[in-house]
């Protein structure tokens, strides 16, 4: 079975805009396969025979075309769009729906476990909730699910965002881009050399805290329900699992 694409690597692939894919989906002009609400992956052949048969372009031209090229400043005259949120990564501009109830769940029960643990580890820092524009670069513009900026970087505050690296990213997977953040959004942390990058997989209920050392990161540590997530550079830190991944029976 060909290998299902998302929007943004649809994207990459025929050279149009995510954007453009949305809409074509939205219209019905290209297949999709709906793998939930506003959740959709492609089959490359497919996508082109619809294409051709509408006699529609695979390149966009003109200034509104700009993936791969898109800049900090581009990113200020973008339109709000309700019920999405937009990040730049690495010049390609990322469209994503709000997140889910569930998302936001796990952002507040870790949120305030962090908070209690900072306020105390050091109180002159600050931890941050998305939506919060962080500059990393140029062409990398982002918004972490949760951030913190210690004491010791307090001058990359400013007053419409965060300039520079902090010193911790939280970052909970979508299901619509898991690659996003495993791969693309770590490499930019890497990059921009963020100690402390963590990943939450709501879908697996783990919580992996990656560390940076010698320009790479290492797992420092891994859990879910059930496990002890303590962590060697944050004593006294000890979250429990069970609560944080933890869903009403309704659900």
């Amino acid at each position: 079975m060909e290998k299902l694409l998302t929007a943004q690597e649809l994207a990459e692939i025929l050279n149009l805009s995510v954007d453009t894919i949305w809409r074509y989906t939205r219209q019905k002009k290209i297949p999709a396969v709906e793998l939930g609400e506003k959740q959709y992956r492609y089959e490359k052949e497919a996508v082109l025979a619809a294409l051709a048969s509408r006699n529609l372009s695979v390149k966009e031209e003109g200034p509104l075309y700009k993936q791969g090229r898109y800049t900090y400043e581009d990113y200020l005259k973008l339109p709000e769009k309700p019920g999405y949120r937009f990040e730049i990564l690495e010049g390609f501009l990322i469209k994503e729906p709000s997140p889910s109830m569930h998302h936001q769940r796990l952002s507040r029960e870790i949120g305030r476990r962090l908070m209690a643990f900072f306020d105390d580890y050091d109180p002159d820092g600050e931890l941050f909730f998305a939506p919060l524009d962080v500059t990393l670069s140029i062409n990398n513009v982002v918004q972490p699910d949760i951030l913190f900026v210690s004491s010791n970087r307090r001058e990359i505050m400013r007053e419409d965002r965060i300039d520079g690296p902090c010193d911790l990213v939280v970052e909970i997977m979508s299901p619509t881009n898991r690659r996003k953040d495993r791969l693309q959004k770590m490499e930019i942390y890497r990059k921009a050399e963020i100690p402390h990058y963590w990943i939450v997989d709501p879908e697996e209920n783990t919580l992996e805290a990656f560390m940076l050392k010698d320009g790479s990161y290492t797992l420092a540590i891994a859990g879910g329900p059930g496990d002890r997530f303590t962590h060697p550079v944050f004593p006294g830190l000890d979250l429990d699992l069970v609560k944080i991944f933890h869903r009403p029976v309704s659900e």
